[in-house]
């Protein structure tokens, strides 16, 4: 495990190749327990997770973004988890709130050895009937907007070393 903080967000890189093993449930459990801790607009926790690893509805996940996508592969890169971010539309900073989710549950994943990578077009998907009805079977509420998705799981092979920072990329004004 990575507990230092600086050296978890400058190692963490996109994952795009999964080993099939699914992820323990401990592991799950904090990457999703990592999410809620996320700040969120005026503390109001507005954010709904919904991790999935039943691999017919990872399947359909599958199929619906890559009919997004407009391609023949798996958009979740056949990871064994996809862990989806949903927030109210009429929320006070929706994508806001579940991108800072979003990046929780990617450094936390990382910091326990898991693999990620953002995944994005969750909002075209539940914004259709399909993705409606798959919310509703999930027990959420109505007036959700996906924000974005994760696919999680165990590297298949090492992740690249973080390209240098480009110059200029912030400023101090003193």
């Amino acid at each position: 495990m990575n507990t230092n903080f600086l050296d978890v967000i400058k190692t963490r890189r996109s994952c795009r190749s999964y080993k099939t093993e699914q992820i323990t449930d401990e592991e799950l459990q904090a990457v999703l327990e990592a999410g809620t801790y996320a700040p969120t607009s005026m503390g109001m926790q507005s954010p709904y997770i919904v991790a999935v690893q039943n691999p017919a509805q990872r399947q359909q996940l599958a199929a619906m973004n890559a009919r997004i996508l407009g391609t023949p592969s798996n958009p979740y890169y056949d990871a064994p988890t996809y862990v989806l971010v949903f927030a109210p539309e009429d929320a006070n900073n929706p994508i806001y709130d579940g991108s800072c989710v979003m990046e929780n549950m990617m450094l936390a994943a990382h910091a326990i050895g898991l693999a990620s990578c953002w995944i994005h077009r969750e909002r075209e998907m539940f914004a259709s009937e399909e993705g409606k009805s798959l919310m509703k079977q999930w027990g959420l509420p109505d007036g959700l907007m996906g924000i974005g998705g994760l696919a999680l799981g165990y590297s298949l092979k090492e992740l690249p070393e973080p390209k240098p920072r480009k110059d200029g990329y912030f400023r101090i004004i003193k």
